[in-house]
Order: C-alpha cells, then structure tokens, then sequence
C-alpha cells in the first residue's frame, strides 16, 4: 500500500469536517453538527477514515501505548532513564492521576471511540455494497480502543469471577456535545470484555479478507484470538488464531529481522500503524532507539536480565546493539517505519500455547507451531511432541520482546516481577484527574492507591 496513505487520510478527514470554500468556519472537533459531517456516504467514509487517523496518534498505537506495557513490566529486564517524568513515573510505579501519558491514552481512545460511534450511528446512509465493510472496520476499531482501555485502567479478567471489578466508562453512541447525558461511571470489567468480544466477532462477519493496511477479517480475528487469551477462553482464542493461520493471507518472513523497520507492511504482518514523515513519527523509536536512528537519545535501555534470555545463536539477539556502553532494541529503529500491532508469529503462539493447554492439535501439533517461530530464530528444532506450556510462554516471551506484551502478559500469567505481584495495584493506571474533576460520575471511582 502507498505510504502516504496516512496522508491521505488527514487530508479526508479534515476536507469532511470544512467542506470546500469555508477554510474559517471550522465547528468544534467535539461537537460536530450530524447533518453536516454524517449526511452522505463520503462524508460517514471520511469520519472513518478520521478515525485511523485518530488511532495513530503517538499518545495509543503509534506507539506510546506499545511502550508503557514495557515500562509497566519490565523491571529487570529495560530500564527507563530519559528525562521525562510521565514516563519514569510509569517504569518507577509511582504513577499520580495528573500523568500525562495515562491522560493520553484515556483521550485519544475516547476520541478515537466516539468516531466510530458516529460512523456507526450513520451507517444507513452508507452505499450498500460498502456498509459492512464500514460498520466493520469501525467495530473493529472501537473494540481495540476498549480492549485497551480495560487492559490499562481496570485489573485483569478473572477467568472464573464475576468480573464486577471496575473497567472504564463504556460509550457506544456519539457524544455530540458536554451535558448531563455525558456523564457516565465506569462499567465493569466484564461489561468492556462482552462488548469488545461482540464487537469484534461482529466484525469478522462483515470485514474483506484483503482491505489493504485497514482492519481486516484476518485483524478482526487476530485481535479477537488476542482477546479471548487474556480471558483465558482458549479454545476461542486458539480457534481465532487458527482462522488466521490457515487463511493463508499472510506468511512469516524468512529472517526475523525483516519484520521491523520497514516502511510498508511485509508478508507477516496483519495489522500495522501506518506512519509517514508528512503525518508524525514513530514513538516506538522516539523512545526505544537512539538520535543515529532518529530517536530522543536512547531513553529506553536494555538490561543483561533479558539479554541473557536468549540462547546461543539467536538470531533475534543479534537485534539488539551497542551504543554509548548501553545496549538497545534494535526492533524500533525507522522513525517513519510502521508500528506492528499484531503479527503471525503471535497467531503461531497462541495456537501453540492454547493446543498445549487443552491437549489439542488444532491446525497443528504445538511443538509443530513452536518449532515454527523457534528454527526461524536459527534454533534446533524440539522433537516431536515435547513442547510444553512452559517452553512455548518463553518462546512467547522472546519472539515478542518489547512489542507491547509485557505487563498484559504478567497480568493473565499470574507472574510476579522484581517486588510486584501480577494483581498489584501499581500495575494499574489511574483514571486522569482531569477526567474526576470534570465528569462527577467519576468521582468517586478511581482506582485504589491514587
């Protein structure tokens, strides 16, 4: 796909909401007049796109919701030492509920939610042959928001509880204005899961097999089987990730290396935020990578506690490089490369780790899948039949280093890292101040220690 989609995309949303020739009369981004943005079919396509680029803005995916899951859990194996204070206050787990970066990711999501909202709300105006392809696309979009969303700022699902443990405010019409009906409480944990689990298998009925670097049926399943393993549903997410698999729209690239730093999707990836030098950069190696790369100035570093991780001949290893007597992971070193959200070798993973579980080969045996991901890196193959769970969460652990997964997969694992326990309330962030002091619903609803 071109790279200046993203582009594009600006350019889209911003001519649906000033029209041709009325540059000054611009209405407030919040409160957008419904008969003027959502009348016709161009302008609900316009509001979708708005939506993508909402999504890539550095506070969510393009990149610094990646990186606060490796700072929330990482303690051992990275260590902060930028000068930005959010961010350490984040690494530290002494986060206050003025943190910017928690701010950011509540805003940017809720307005990435209330898009599609309105693009929901309108979809009747949609061309016909376009409609499921557009309600799909913004489900999918609107249940990443929320998927994250409780990931961050509720505690994790319980596999067998009742769930009622706060989530965050859920929102499934358009806000077109700030009165009374706007201000909502939190919704439960369990109450985000459903609806981000009806969005999404909602939109893998509806989504194309191919719809370029958009949400995808392959992307509204990936996601899904990533859903359904933080609710411990294996089955389901071992059934999704299958879905993927044997699509056969996708396949891993040869070299590991080859699935970063590049500036168009490769073969392995099935969701990616798109970035280009006329939009904004990637805050993956803003933070992660250093100023010969474009980066701040390596504020991210990589300890001997997960360098030692790997065995020898490792080519995902050799990823990693030396500079100014630190060492940095080389996986984020294109400032206007895409940020991969969800790749293949996840999809293997997971169906491995699900078939070790249930005592199922679905798709495959998970030494099959295991040895997929693991030969690739350059390693000897497991004999037939002895991967065990064991094995496959640290194959996990490697293949995804510093991609996001890091304090999601402590949560649903039940680990314990440095002095922290999975369920501790440090590991949660706090519900912005500016969010209790301007909504009364939630002022009495933040969570413990803050």
């Amino acid at each position: 796909m071109n790279k200046y989609i993203k582009t594009i995309i600006v350019i889209a949303f911003l001519s649906a909401l000033t029209g041709c020739g009325k540059i000054l009369d611009l209405q407030p981004a919040q409160s957008i007049s419904e008969d003027f943005a959502l009348s016709n079919d161009k302008n609900v396509k316009n509001v979708l796109l708005g939506a993508y680029a909402l999504f890539a803005q550095p506070g969510i995916y393009g990149g610094c919701l990646l990186r606060d899951a490796e700072l929330l859990g990482g303690n051992g194996e990275l260590q902060w030492v930028g000068t930005y204070i959010d961010p350490r206050q984040i690494y530290n787990k002494t986060m206050l509920a003025t943190n910017s970066e928690a701010y950011s990711q509540w805003y940017n999501s809720y307005q990435v939610i209330n898009a599609c909202n309105n693009v929901l709300s309108a979809i009747s105006v949609v061309n016909s042959a376009d409609q499921n392809r557009v309600e799909g696309e913004a489900r999918f979009l609107r249940g990443l928001m929320y998927f994250d969303l409780v990931r961050f700022f509720g505690k994790q699902y319980n596999f067998s509880g009742a769930n009622d443990q706060y989530g965050v405010p859920l929102v499934l019409t358009p806000t077109h204005g700030i009165d009374a009906n706007a201000y909502v409480g939190r919704n439960t944990v369990g109450e985000i899961y459903t609806q981000v689990v009806l969005d999404l298998t909602t939109a893998v009925t509806m989504l194309p097999d191919d719809n370029g670097v958009y949400a995808s049926k392959g992307a509204a399943n990936a996601l899904l089987s990533r859903v359904y393993l933080q609710m411990g549903q294996y089955a389901d997410a071992r059934d999704a990730a299958n879905e993927v698999i044997s699509s056969g729209m996708y396949s891993l690239n040869a070299n590991y290396a080859d699935a970063f730093n590049q500036d168009d999707n490769t073969t392995e990836d099935i969701f990616v935020t798109q970035i280009t030098p006329q939009d904004r950069f990637s805050s993956m190696t803003e933070f992660f990578s250093i100023r010969a790369y474009g980066g701040r100035d390596g504020d991210i570093i990589i300890l001997p506690g997960h360098l030692n991780l790997y065995p020898a001949g490792d080519k995902r290893k050799d990823l990693f490089f030396s500079y100014s007597g630190n060492m940095f992971c080389g996986k984020w070193n294109n400032l206007y490369g895409g940020v991969n959200l969800i790749r293949l070798a996840e999809m293997y993973l997971v169906r491995a780790e699900c078939n070790v579980r249930l005592g199922t080969s679905t798709g495959a045996t998970p030494t099959d899948d295991y040895n997929t991901i693991h030969t690739r890196a350059g390693l000897i193959p497991l004999a037939a039949g002895t991967a065990t769970l064991d094995t496959i969460l640290y194959e996990r652990r490697l293949e995804l280093a510093f991609e996001g997964f890091k304090i999601h997969d402590i949560r649903r694992l039940h680990s314990t890292f440095d002095v922290y326990s999975w369920d501790d309330d440090k590991l949660v962030m706090p519900i912005p101040a500016r969010e209790l002091d301007a909504n009364p619903a939630l002022k009495t609803e933040q969570n413990p220690g803050y």
